[in-house]
Parts: C-alpha cells; structure tokens; sequence
C-alpha cells in the first residue's frame, strides 16, 4: 500500500512503469563472496568471479529481497593550502615580507595532518561495529539466490540495522564481524515507511558499538565518511567526501526498474558508489552515525544518498524496548508548497503542504486520522505542533519523531483563514 502520510508523485506515476536514474546497484554480483565466508552445510557456493548475465534479472537486487537503492559511499575532497614569500629583489638591503594571508609551509603539513588524523580516529573508532549481511534466497520467479550488503551494530547485545533490500524475502541471513565470525542472524522487523531493516545475532560477549549522532544539524559541505564492504569482497573499505545536500527526495527503482518507491528527506552525499555498501554507516570525524547508506544515481558520478540517522532513531529505540516497528502516519496525499505552485492555485501562503488527490486516490485517506481529524482537500499545513513545514523540513519530517498514538496540533490554512487541528496519529499500513 502507497503510504498516503508521505507525498506522492505528482501528478502520481503508475508503480509499475519505469523509474528514474536513481537505481539499485547491487543487483549486479561484481566479484566473488567474501573469502570468510563460512557457509553452512546447504548454503549456497560462493557467486562467481564473472558477471551475471543481464537476465533473467534478480528480483530486487543483488540477491535477496526488494532493492529500493544501492550503497552509498563518500568521497571527501581534500584541500591543500599554498605558501608564498615575497621578496624586494630590486633592492638587496630589503629584507624578504612575508604574505600574512598565505600560512606557511609547515601549517601546510599541518593541515594534511590535522584532516587525515580526524578521519583515522573516526574510522578506528566505528570500524569494529561495522559487518558485512549475507543473505540467501532459497526460492524466488528465478530460483535461488544469495547476495550481500553492509550493516552496522547499535546494541552491543546484538542489534544491527541495515537496508531493508539487503534481507527482505530472504530465507537465511548471517553477519560476518569485523573479527571475522560468522554468526547467524534473525530478521527482526522490516520498517514499513523506509529501506531499513533491523536484525538480531546472539554473541557469548558484548559486541563492539557505533556511537549514533544526530542528522537534525547537518551542513552541507561538513566531512562525511562511509565504510562498508563494496562488492562483497572488499571488506571494510572507507571513503571520505562530504555532505553534498539535505532533504532531498528521490524515486528508487528495483531491479527490473518495473516498479519504484518514493523516499524522502535523505542526505545527499557525492560517492565512491559500489554493490555491496548498502546498510553501512555515513558518519561525522567524530566516529558517529549522521546516516544510513541506499541509494546512489547511476546517471551521474558522486550523488549518492542516505537515511538520516534521526529518521532510523525511532525504530531501534522500538526494537531496543521489545516492540513492534511501526510508524506514525496520518493518511493523506500532498504536494510541497512552492511560490510557483501558491500562484498557480491562487493560494495566501507560499509554504507548507497542500492536501490533493493522487490519481484516482483520495487526498484524505477514508478511515484514517486525517479524516477523523476532518481534514479536506486543498488544506494547506503550515506547521505542526508550532514549527513551520516547508520545502526543508516538510510534514513526514516533523511526523517521523513521533509514534502511532501521539497527538499533534496541526497549523492548517483553509479558505485563507488559518485554524488549529488536533490529529491522533494512526499506524502506517504495511506496503505490499
């Protein structure tokens, strides 16, 4: 089921028809399995060396479950800074000037040094709590199939999140740490609103940790590093880039780019993309997780994607208390506000979300919160719970803290008069 809580293609585009550029990577087996992996008896022989042929294609990705996007990794660019001194050569009793705007050569090492410092200790820090997802397939509309992604350990009981088309549909999934062991893990919930997953290992010891940062302050052009195992081979590899955007939007394609899924406010990232980062961790130079790697576009080099760590937030803290993962949703179709859009409708405020119909959809879910709430069609929704909802932070994004049973106060526009409107949030319906 579409979710009607998020905004839908507009005008909505037919799920079944071709997605944009913004596809699945890992649907490609580059490279042989991981040589550590121990597999158990009936599991299936490592893929092979070669390239798959084109088809018959996976279903959703690289072996197991729906790929909604492939790994993302970043690439940092590095600066240096340049000296120059500046001498009177037409008079030799001038002594040389130095350029107070140019450090010198030694600052020069030192900044090298400082940045690549940062990263090593950022790295060492989270680089134990990063494991590569093996997961199998025993049957499928092509047969059996197995394939891997990347993921990382929040809990040190043995909780670990990762992309949910790394192991959705999977019949077995093991980890393997970054000391090597195999351990075999059980899905324990898949999130119903975004490509993520969380599954559970047990372990005789605690597991090593990542930190989890926040992804509310994020600035474009701050560090950003990704470590996971592209290829399924290539074990821990790490990239530096930055984080290139915020809040953007995207329509990720499976497989067979035969259907898409809308995904929103992810951090926009440039990217050493490769099969096999999907589920991996995007962090600060503090060590910790700012994102979740998913997506990356296959029409142009280094824009790549990620969850932001904050949207992830509420589902393992529902995992951590025994819980069942679920999501807020309030059940309507929307469309951000622009000034073009507020011209166009003749609208008295140029931000926040217009409540439309989708196709052939309603814009107000029947039965769902938002109708109880009495919201209508062409409603604009201005702010929730007094914060402003615009084209940065729009209404799934100050929504997704929340949990099913809260209520919130929505700032709502109708007829050019501003009212308050008190909403109890229901749960998302699972997506077929």
């Amino acid at each position: 089921m579409t979710d009607p809580s998020q905004p839908g293609p507009w005008p909505p585009k037919d799920s079944a028809g071709p997605a944009d550029d913004t596809r699945p990577m890992e649907v490609r087996r580059w490279g042989p399995t991981p040589s550590h992996f121990a597999a158990p008896s009936g599991w299936p022989p490592p893929v092979s060396s070669a390239p798959q042929p084109p088809t018959p294609p996976a279903r959703r990705g690289m072996g197991a479950g729906a790929i909604i996007g492939a790994a993302v990794v970043a690439g940092i660019v590095s600066g240096s800074l340049s000296a120059a001194a500046v001498s009177n050569l037409l008079r030799d009793e001038s002594p040389p000037v130095a350029s107070s705007q140019s450090p010198t050569g030694s600052n020069v090492a030192s900044v090298r040094i400082d940045e690549s410092s940062a990263i090593i200790a950022a790295v060492e820090q989270a680089m134990p709590a990063v494991v590569t997802v093996q997961s199998r397939q025993d049957s499928g509309p092509f047969g059996g199939s197995s394939g891997s992604g990347s993921g990382f350990i929040f809990d040190a009981s043995g909780w670990i999140l990762t992309n949910r088309h790394v192991v959705d549909g999977a019949t077995a999934v093991q980890v393997v740490l970054d000391d090597t062991r195999v351990l075999p893990a059980q899905i324990y919930g898949i999130d119903t609103l975004t490509d993520l997953a969380i599954l559970k290992v047990e372990s005789d010891e605690p597991l090593p940790t990542i930190a989890l940062g926040s992804s509310a302050e994020l600035e474009p052009g701050q560090l950003a590093i990704a470590i996971g195992n592209p290829l399924g081979t290539f074990e821990n590899t790490v990239t530096t880039g930055v984080v290139s955007g915020l809040g953007r939007q995207i329509r990720a394609g499976d497989a067979t780019q035969q259907s898409s899924e809308q995904l929103n406010n992810l951090i926009q990232t440039d990217a050493a993309i490769n099969p096999g980062n999907s589920g991996g961790p995007l962090i600060n130079s503090a060590g910790q997780v700012i994102g979740i790697n998913t997506a990356v576009s296959q029409e142009a080099q280094g824009i790549g994607f990620a969850i932001p760590i904050d949207v992830a937030r509420p589902i393992l803290e529902q995992a951590l208390a025994g819980e069942q993962l679920e999501r807020p949703w309030i059940g309507v179709y929307y469309q951000p506000v622009t000034r073009a859009l507020a011209e166009d409708e003749d609208l008295s405020v140029d931000h926040g979300v217009l409540i439309g119909n989708a196709g052939t959809a309603p814009a107000v879910f029947p039965g769902s919160p938002a109708a109880e709430a009495g919201l209508r069609p062409g409603d604009v929704i201005v702010a929730v719970d007094g914060e402003r909802v615009d084209a940065d932070r729009d209404l799934s994004f100050h929504i997704l803290p929340h949990r099913p049973g809260d209520q919130i106060v929505l700032s709502v526009v109708r007829d050019g008069s501003e009212r308050e409107v008190t909403v109890e949030l229901g749960t998302l319906p699972e997506t077929n």
